[in-house]
């Protein structure tokens, strides 16, 4: 029997510009809506994500971080 698909959580989130553009055209792109994009990207994180390079792009990102904030 099939998960049934309720939103049962809703929090605040601040993204960068890039990440929101991404995010949507995640969405549009497989005719998802915003939230039920974010849902499977993060129900499916480690099947969607290059466990070799999530390391180091978090490493770049992280690094980045303080300067983009100002």
């Amino acid at each position: 029997m099939p998960k049934r698909f309720r939103m049962t959580r809703r929090f605040p989130v601040s993204m960068t510009e890039d990440g929101y553009r991404r995010l949507r055209k995640f969405a549009r792109e497989s005719e998802l809506e915003e939230g039920e994009a974010l849902s499977f990207l993060f129900e499916n994180f480690s099947s969607v994500t290059d466990a070799e390079n999530l390391g180091h792009r978090l490493k770049l990102f992280r690094a980045d971080l303080e300067k983009r904030k100002k």
